[in-house]
């Protein structure tokens, strides 16, 4: 285990038509693993990752499956093809479940059934339309919140996911969102843009989603992870099952503090963070986090080869 490196793992936002199908062609492993997902899931997870169409992929439950698919093939992958074990993983929202498959806390044909559940009562919770997110860069975390303390009026919005340094991503009823971007703008923000999402996720019209998610969390295998696992609910690691449980509920209409994720890593001695999964959406967020550190990915089978290379 090597004490500075930590791995994390991408959320919805990372799935692209087509991702990993180099890796795929190149490493059985890859396939393999998907093949896993699919017999699980009832259809042929690969075959719409690869081909779409790209409005399926991007149903949130569809989304959360493919990208945790993806994300332990590489994890997977990397396990067969380095000695380097990381010291600590964690994962941004969805990516926070990679992170746990990853830490042998839960089973991956559990954790990818309980992702598209994840998904389904998501979206169930608030009708197609009715809810937005919206991406503010430039202003302060303080400055987001009382935007959107002034733009609520008596509707639900809120800072969501805190990324990097000025940026944060809001969420909540599509006109209170909508009510926020102007209050952004006006504050300074240097864009304010409504994300093109079906989900206000983290935001407290989440509630009922989690209600109904506890008995399938309680309901599956759990283990002590063998890694340890920031959680994005409280920035810190785990310090027994039944917390991980309650902040992994929790963590559907609370905040991903990821920027104080990473730091909190740092802290902990963490120089090289390696994203385990499709994109490299982390690895920009992540350099803006903590100044310093060294970011890798594993998306391409030549980024995966420099990777290894590296850590070696």
């Amino acid at each position: 285990m090597t004490a500075s490196l930590a791995f994390v793992f991408p959320g919805q936002g990372s799935q692209s038509l087509g991702m990993l199908g180099e890796s795929g062609a190149r490493f059985p492993l890859i396939i393999d693993t998907f093949k896993e997902a699919s017999e699980a899931l009832g259809y042929d997870l690969w075959a719409l990752t690869q081909s779409g169409p790209e409005e399926h992929l991007n149903q949130t439950d569809k989304t959360q499956p493919a990208i945790l698919a993806a994300s332990v093939a590489l994890w997977r992958l990397w396990l067969a093809k380095s000695e380097c074990r990381p010291a600590f993983v964690t994962g941004h929202s969805l990516g926070e479940y990679s992170a746990l498959v990853a830490a042998e806390c839960l089973p991956f044909v559990e954790a990818i059934k309980l992702v598209e559940l994840r998904g389904q009562l998501m979206q169930q919770a608030v009708p197609a339309g009715m809810g937005g997110m919206a991406a503010i860069l430039g202003l302060g975390d303080a400055e987001v919140r009382a935007a959107c303390l002034e733009a609520a009026n008596g509707e639900v919005v809120s800072a969501v996911n805190y990324n990097a340094p000025g940026q944060v991503v809001i969420a909540g009823s599509a006109s209170a969102v909508g009510r926020a971007i102007e209050s952004c703008k006006a504050r300074g923000a240097k864009r304010a843009m409504p994300l093109p999402v079906s989900v206000p996720s983290h935001c407290d019209l989440m509630r009922p989603a989690a209600e109904h998610f506890a008995e399938a969390v309680s309901g599956v295998t759990w283990q002590n992870p063998q890694i340890p696992v920031v959680q994005n609910v409280s920035a810190a690691i785990a310090r027994d099952l039944e917390t991980l449980r309650q902040d992994l509920l929790a963590q559907l209409y609370s905040p991903v503090r990821w920027v104080e994720s990473i730091v909190a890593l740092n802290a902990l001695g963490v120089t090289d963070l390696v994203e385990c999964g499709p994109g490299k959406v982390l690895s920009g967020l992540n350099k803006r986090c903590v100044k310093g550190v060294n970011t890798y990915n594993l998306d391409t089978p030549e980024a995966f080869a420099a990777t290894c290379a590296a850590l070696a």
